[in-house]
């Protein structure tokens, strides 16, 4: 299969990447992006394991590193911003990784690498599709209509284009947690190192350092999955306050943030749980296909992994109908293992109460300790797990 007409929906990581194979086989490729302009807001990523192997087989590796976040590794830290743990960015338990970067750098740099050999549309998104024996028949929100031989959505959790084009929907798997992202001034108790914190009411508090001279921040806590449905910006900033007011640490802070800024992030985390990758001539990549949540760290190893391996099975494949079957077969294994969360998670690291909180940091300080990671040492413990991480094909052609 080549010199196909393929239309990918969303230019965030799994749309710019796919769309970089599809181009280097062959394809002629359109990526349309609901959005006016490139999405740049988010939070700090991790481009490791297969993410890393393939930015390098992309050239991009190096490009990312020159944009690291400059993280040093992680404290846990207790309302009085006393360290608990720290665990340095070389440590097996630390979240901070080689390649740490933010999510709107990453999609800048895929951007930059496709966007001379991919034709992409912003304010763009279909409205409609019909699949035929030849293609698909597509209207976008502009009027404008067009053929093309095949539909990937790599869009998000709530993908549009996945809910025209699937009679069976995916189940959305709640982890009984909300979150929100913000980016807010640095102050005088921010450093390279990330800062985590747990208060009563199962909060958790994240602070991290960016390369802009700025600070990320994430606010994590337990809630009905319908509490803070349908609410519009001001609303949800109200909720938020009310949600964190008197909890401690640098709730006060992040308040008086949270009134005045305009990057809110705010939404449940669920996980996706598809049925199937694909149906007729349309397919689905990244989180529109199997959000595993950032509870889990695995969501830019998922984009990019599937959309190497969608690529590859379509320069490989006869038809799409084999190279759909052969990517969701080689995929939904390493799905399932990265939607996997350990025993208790998330509820052992969201206690509800002062005592909760407590143990909670005394584990985190034995798990610190010389003794703990002496015997991790000795089962060889690291950041790299091979069992977990798929295995990508090499392409040739």
């Amino acid at each position: 299969m080549n010199n196909q007409k393929i239309l990918i929906t969303g230019a965030s990581i799994a749309g710019p990447t796919l769309a970089y194979w599809l181009n280097r086989y062959g394809f002629h490729v359109t990526v349309a992006e609901r959005a006016p302009e490139l999405r740049l807001g988010g939070q700090n990523i991790d481009v490791k394991g297969p993410a890393q192997e393939i930015a390098r087989k992309m050239g991009i590796e190096e490009i990312i590193r020159g944009k690291n976040t400059t993280e040093v590794g992680l404290r846990f830290v207790n309302t009085s911003n006393e360290t608990v743990a720290e665990f340095p960015k070389e440590s097996a338990l630390s979240m901070t990784q080689e390649l740490e970067i933010l999510r709107g750098d990453l999609v800048q740099i895929l951007y930059d690498h496709t966007k001379d050999v991919v034709e992409y549309r912003f304010n763009e998104y279909i409205t409609s599709l019909s699949q035929t024996e030849t293609g698909v028949d597509v209207t976008f929100a502009s009027g404008k209509k067009a053929q093309f031989d095949l539909v990937v959505s790599a869009e998000g959790i709530g993908s549009s284009t996945r809910k025209l084009a699937f009679d069976n929907q995916p189940a959305f798997k709640y982890l009984g947690l909300y979150t929100a992202y913000l980016t807010i001034a640095k102050a005088s108790t921010d450093s390279r190192w990330a800062r985590w914190c747990n208060t009563e009411r199962g909060i958790v508090y994240m602070m991290r350092p960016d390369n802009y001279g700025g600070t990320r921040a994430s606010i994590t806590f337990t809630a009905r999955e319908d509490e803070y449905q349908g609410m519009s910006l001001e609303e949800q900033k109200t909720a938020l306050i009310n949600r964190i007011k008197g909890s401690g640490w640098e709730s006060e802070r992040l308040i008086g943030e949270i009134r005045k800024t305009d990057d809110l992030y705010f939404d449940k985390i669920s996980q996706v749980k598809a049925p199937k990758y694909s149906e007729g001539r349309v397919a689905i990549v990244g989180d529109a296909a199997y959000c595993a949540t950032p509870i889990a760290g695995k969501g830019t190893d998922l984009a990019m992994s599937g959309a190497y391996i969608l690529a590859g099975e379509l320069s490989a494949a006869k038809t799409y109908r084999e190279a759909f079957e052969s990517y969701e077969n080689k995929m939904r294994p390493y799905v399932e293992e990265c939607q996997k969360l350990p025993p208790g998670i998330p509820n052992l690291v969201y206690p509800q109460s002062k005592f909760g909180v407590s143990i909670l940091n005394k584990v985190v300080s034995l798990a610190c300790s010389k003794p703990a990671k002496w015997v991790m040492g000795l089962f060889g413990s690291n950041k790299k797990t091979p069992k977990q991480e798929i295995v990508l094909p090499d392409y040739h052609h």
